[in-house]
């Protein structure tokens, strides 16, 4: 695998809560929660309430959701939500 960071963008109404770069990034998917690692294959899927789990060189980030929905494709990562 060539690339082995993800990068993602959390956007609300409001304007960008979060872009940046992880290593893994963990979604409250309305069937079930699942990981999103470099090289997942292309998917959009709706979110529930809980939060999206973003782990970078950085650490670990959290940010509460409502809802909405997330694209994956090509290790790039755009969920559009509400916020808590």
């Amino acid at each position: 695998m060539k690339d082995k960071t993800l990068t993602i963008r959390i956007l609300t109404p409001e304007g960008t809560l979060h872009a940046g770069t992880a290593s893994a990034v963990f979604l409250p998917g309305v069937v079930s929660p699942f990981e999103v690692l470099p090289g997942h294959a292309p998917i959009i899927s709706a979110l529930e309430r809980g939060e999206i789990r973003v782990i970078s060189e950085a650490g670990e980030q959290r940010f509460p959701v409502c809802g909405g929905v997330v694209k994956v494709k090509d290790n790039q990562i755009t969920a559009c939500v509400e916020t808590v």
